[in-house]
């Protein structure tokens, strides 16, 4: 039977001391909290974020386009963009924890692209259909957890199990 640890009182215990600066250390404590290596955590954190920034980035480009009806050939690369990082974030966020297709922050995804498809059906209202999007991915974006989480499909907020999800951070 696994008892729980009892902390030692002895300053020398090897449990309580921490890594005297090696990087051997630092690394093994990283991956013991994070299954993986901190370079490797790094890199993954950053390369997400360098996604998330470029698609934020091709959303602003093609703004002008939507909002005031610039010319299409001033801001389709944005848009190309905006879409190309867009399917790799979804694509990031499905590998990660398959509750995220039926989580809100999922779904709410999804309904977005819906009311892009509507800039075809509806093209007048392409500005409101362009703002209604943008509010949604920012309360969904920064909201809190209880609400990013919250699974339409059981009626409240699903976590994944510990140890369950996949490392992509960022």
């Amino acid at each position: 039977m696994n008892q729980p640890r009892k902390p030692s009182t002895d300053a020398n215990s090897s449990s309580d001391r921490k890594p005297s600066g090696s990087k051997r250390g630092k690394s093994v404590h990283q991956e013991e909290l994070f299954g993986m290596s901190e370079t490797r955590f790094w890199i993954q954190r950053l390369s997400k974020t360098a996604i998330r920034a470029m698609h934020i980035l091709g959303i602003a480009g093609s703004a002008g386009g939507f909002l005031y009806g610039v010319d299409k050939s001033l801001w389709i690369h944005w848009w190309i963009m905006a879409m190309v990082t867009g399917l790799i974030m979804t694509g990031l966020e499905i590998r990660q924890s398959r509750l995220w297709l039926i989580q809100l922050k999922g779904v709410l995804t999804y309904l977005k692209l819906g009311l892009l498809s509507c800039f075809f059906l509806i093209p007048q209202h392409k500005p409101e259909l362009f703002i209604i999007i943008l509010v949604m991915s920012v309360v969904i974006a920064h909201g809190p957890a209880g609400l990013r989480h919250y699974s339409i499909w059981h009626r409240r907020r699903i976590d994944e199990p510990k140890g369950k999800k996949r490392q992509i951070n960022g």
